[in-house]
């Protein structure tokens, strides 16, 4: 119903109950004492119910101030440089993601990014702070609404009479005590929209810590299993040069045999013990890099470091599959982007609660109760009192603070939308790195396998033409580090490679689609 129709409405009955007021008081007596009494309630009725018309047309005219919110554009290339087959999307973070860790194969991984989800102190705080701000939007709403409080108090008091020349003891009032119950129900109406944008602005931000939540848990689940990766190529690694170490010490003893038959000259064992020191000294070296990373998945899986020990075992023996055709669900996935797209909502919102505070305040209030100095009478009709009314208030005079708070919001506003504009603009940044360093690396690994495998043909040739008598062990030392160091060499490729792909999977939002291969998303 219109407001003009409720308020005709209030006026027409407000304006029957006078009439029949002012019958019943000419037929009772057609005194004017009753006349005018009766007159005074419907009178006084009259101007209740104009006062609720009033509200409720002001209720029903209220209007929201400052601009409606359209998302800002944002400069997105219509593929990426190291995929042309990257097509376009629409913002849409909802979509899940599921347990993207899957396409890697490796149980123990899986057993520990499931711990995240439950033991993570940063994510339990990003929740805590989601929790927070759902609870902003409720108090925003609640100003949408009326409040009802009550009261009660009992009062002693004494006053005096008379004039400063009677004495105190002559015009003292005998002490009284007054007790009060009432119920206050104040109200101020959303005239401009200022609670409306307030509320919109609170959802908002709520909106942005749902997917600060999201940030939180992804980069977790993606650095440990980073450190993950990492720390299985140091076992590959320690593998790899406690072999080196055992084929060394073969190798130092024939030298020392050879010595002794007076075969080679002594600088021969001199390398090869320095050479088997050397590759000792190296595996130990691990033990560090490898500690700091098992401590850093404990802290991730929110346990001490000292109660987190991983078994040896090896890195996987296949990357994922990138699809060709990788889609865009960059924006539609990517938390970050969606927090920073949703605080710009908020700083929207709140040009128009600035803009509101220009404009005069209306408020209803309605206040009952009952007073008496006795308080057996206290809830007696006689002792009752009410006042209902409308309150228009707003500032006069405020030396540019309202104005220098409107250019502040359109500041907000407008900081928010560059940070959202490079928060894109970063994250094309992250899903081009990864892709060039997957496509890279994957040349370089097969580079590097050809050297691995030529350095290893060396090595035995070198080997086999100093048991012949045809070379120093200096060309068989200079071979076997050459082996050695072009293996590590390979390995450390593997663990850039694996945590490209990680990179890859995070820059991305979490995963790909599951009808391009990605792992299944969760119900």
């Amino acid at each position: 119903m219109h407001f003009t129709e409720v308020f005709i409405r209030l006026e027409s009955k407000a304006s029957a109950l006078a009439c029949r007021s002012k019958a019943e008081a000419l037929d009772s007596r057609g005194s004017a004492p009753r006349l005018a009494g009766t007159m005074t309630k419907a009178a006084g009725r009259h101007r209740l119910l104009r006062t609720l018309a009033l509200g409720a047309a002001a209720l029903t005219a209220a209007c929201n101030l400052g601009p409606d919110y359209v998302r800002p554009s944002a400069q997105v290339p219509a593929a990426y440089k190291a995929d042309a087959n990257w097509k376009p999307a629409t913002p849409q973070d909802q979509v899940p993601r599921g347990p993207w860790w899957e396409v890697f194969g490796d149980p123990p991984l899986t057993a520990l990014l499931v711990q995240v989800e439950v033991s993570n102190q940063d994510l339990a705080a990003a929740a805590a702070k989601l929790r927070e701000a759902q609870t902003l939007v409720q108090q925003a709403r609640a100003g949408l609404f009326p409040s009802l409080s009550g009261s009660a108090s009992v009062i002693r008091s004494q006053s005096t009479i008379g004039s400063g020349s009677v004495p105190v003891s002559v015009g003292r009032r005998a002490p009284e005590t007054t007790e009060n119950i009432g119920l206050s129900l104040p109200w101020e109406i959303d005239l401009w929209g200022k609670v409306a944008r307030q509320v919109e602005s609170s959802r908002a931000s709520a909106q942005a810590s749902a997917a600060d939540l999201e940030s939180v848990r992804l980069s977790a689940q993606a650095t440990l299993a980073q450190d993950y990766f990492l720390l299985r190529v140091l076992d590959a690694q320690q593998r790899l040069l406690n072999e080196t170490v055992a084929a060394y010490a073969r190798a130092l003893t024939i030298t020392q045999n050879r010595y002794a038959a007076g075969v080679v000259a002594q600088v021969d064992v001199a390398l090869a013990e320095a050479q088997l020191k050397t590759t000792q000294a190296q595996a130990i070296d691990l033990g560090v890099r490898r500690a700091q990373l098992e401590h850093a998945i404990a802290v991730l899986i929110g346990r001490p470091p000292a109660d987190l020990a991983l078994a040896p075992a090896d890195p996987p023996a296949s990357l994922p599959v990138i699809p060709a055709g990788l889609p865009s669900t960059l924006l539609e996935r990517r938390p970050d982007i969606a927090s920073a797209e949703r605080r710009v909502a908020a700083a929207n919102a709140q040009i128009g609660v600035a803009r509101a505070a220009y404009f005069p305040t209306l408020s209803l209030s309605a206040t009952l109760g009952y007073q008496s100095t006795d308080f057996s009478k206290l809830l007696s009709a006689g002792t009752r009192y009410w006042s209902v009314g409308p309150t228009l208030a707003g500032p006069l005079f405020d030396a540019g603070l309202r104005r220098a708070q409107s250019a502040q919001a359109v500041a907000a506003y407008d900081a928010s939308v560059a940070a959202y504009r490079q928060s894109v603009l970063v994250a094309l940044r992250e899903v081009e790195d990864n892709l060039s360093a997957l496509h890279i690396l994957a040349q370089e690994a097969l580079a590097q396998e050809a050297a691995v495998e030529a350095s290893r043909r060396a090595a035995q040739l070198s080997l086999n033409q100093y048991k012949a008598g045809t070379v120093s062990y200096l060309n068989v030392v200079t071979a076997q580090a050459a082996q050695l160091a072009n293996a590590r060499t390979a390995l450390d490729i593997l663990g850039r490679r694996l945590t490209a792909s990680v990179g890859l999977i995070k820059a991305l939002g979490g995963g790909w689609q599951a009808a391009q291969g990605s792992p299944a998303a969760r119900p």
